[in-house]
């Protein structure tokens, strides 16, 4: 499951928002067959992917 908070600039998160993000970081990553862990060969296409959509964003 993802959640996302908007945070906007000058406002902080609660602490709630800050213990949910730790527990997360502490929690492994679950693999299924709707979200399969990628290849080695997929991981390096989707950083690069990753990257061209970055600097296309600041140009």
């Amino acid at each position: 499951m993802t959640k996302t908070y908007i945070i906007e600039s000058g406002q902080k998160p609660t602490e709630e928002q800050l213990k949910e993000i730790e527990e997360a970081q502490n929690s492994p990553i679950v693999f299924d067959e709707d979200c399969e862990e990628l290849s080695p060969a997929m991981m390096k296409a989707f950083k690069s992917a990753v990257v061209q959509r970055n600097r296309k964003k600041k140009a």
